[in-house]
């Protein structure tokens, strides 16, 4: 299962994570945060590229830019909760409807 879908465990711990965010936490679980949603997004956004899915290469290239450790982006609250609630959403959803193609498709295209 894990061969067809690498994206399954890293995707559902940066969704869980970005829902946990709604939680006041210390500072520190942000910085976590965006270090996971960050490294996790440039994960997706490789795999996609590998498979030739480019929509969402963009789509977890501008994810993994917002949550970057390096340059923070300062939004209030309430705009980082809706963030972190639709970007959760985006990697439940890319988690199953991403599938590696098999080697027919491949060789058909």
């Amino acid at each position: 299962m894990l061969e067809k879908q690498p994206l399954l465990i890293p995707g559902l711990i940066a969704a869980l994570m970005l829902l946990g965010a709604l939680a006041p936490w210390p500072y520190g679980y942000y910085q976590l945060l965006r270090f996971v949603v960050c490294g996790v997004s440039i994960y997706v956004a490789v795999i996609a590229y590998d498979w030739q899915k480019i929509w969402v290469t963009w789509l977890f290239g501008f994810v993994a830019v917002l949550f970057n450790p390096v340059i923070s982006i300062q939004l209030s609250r309430e705009l980082w909760q809706r963030i972190d609630v639709i970007c959760a959403l985006l990697f439940v959803v890319i988690v199953f409807i991403l599938k590696k193609p098999t080697a027919e498709k491949q060789e058909g295209e």
